[in-house]
């Protein structure tokens, strides 16, 4: 157990020991814009205070089409910067490291958007919110919302972010074929579901720098019979390994 203790490092980034406060939504930033609020502060703050070597709050959401419920944290717009910024000054203070989780939700959604309808691998129906299959510009948008929403991370001055490749919210919708039904370069086999997921990897490292650390959550197995399973979970890994990842969450 004394390993847990022990300084460590990811891409750079130096963390006091090796216990990791993973990302769960809060449920406490500004309803209105995602932006972080005094309560979101005292929570984090509290967490950093405890001893912690990497602190990842909720999932912060890279786009307005793609927020998943109200109060969640947002990194959409530059609107964010500030807010984010001072928590990453409390977490600093108390000698903590802090990643932001950049989420998209996918069909996994219960705000309805601007259109009215969640954008997916394929026409889904999870929540009241109905979904529909992404065209090449809405994947190509998306890529680039992502990729905005690491600088946005970076100039704020937070030490990681982390892609939110798990709990069938967008990512992991794309890489299970309980959910990507397509039939195009997008999906079939693991590389064709894993193409959306790595450019997205691709192009925010492109956005922070080969020296900032990126991160993904992602699951193991998603217990359905006819989704991502173990035996995909292993070769994603190593995709994930030759494209530059810096540290897996399971």
């Amino acid at each position: 157990m004394a390993e847990l203790f022990e300084s460590t490092e990811i891409n750079g980034s130096v963390l006091r020991n090796r216990f990791v406060h993973s990302a769960t939504n809060e449920g406490a930033a500004n309803h209105d814009d995602g932006c972080v609020t005094e309560r979101l502060l005292a929570l984090r703050e509290e967490v950093a205070k405890g001893g912690i070597g990497l602190l990842i709050p909720g999932n912060a959401y890279v786009s307005d089409e793609g927020k998943s419920r109200p109060g969640q944290l947002g990194v959409h717009s530059d609107d964010t910067i500030p807010g984010l910024s001072r928590m990453a000054e409390v977490v600093h203070r108390h000698g903590a490291r802090i990643a932001v989780q950049l989420q998209h939700a996918g069909g996994n959604m219960y705000v309805p958007p601007a259109s009215g309808y969640a954008l997916g691998p394929s026409d889904l129906q999870l929540t009241d919110v109905p979904c529909r299959a992404m065209n090449e510009d809405d994947i190509a948008r998306t890529v680039d919302d992502f990729a905005r929403a690491a600088a946005r991370a970076k100039a704020a001055g937070c030490d990681a972010v982390q892609l939110h490749g798990a709990h069938s919210y967008l990512l992991s919708q794309f890489l299970s074929p309980h959910f990507n039904r397509r039939n195009d370069e997008y999906g079939g086999s693991l590389e064709n579901r894993a193409r959306f997921p790595l450019r997205v990897l691709r192009a925010v490292r492109a956005a922070v720098g080969p020296h900032f650390p990126v991160m993904i959550k992602v699951n193991s197995d998603d217990f359905l019979e006819d989704g991502f399973a173990l035996h995909d979970f292993v070769p994603l890994c190593l995709m994930l390994e030759r494209e530059g990842i810096d540290a897996i969450e399971v």
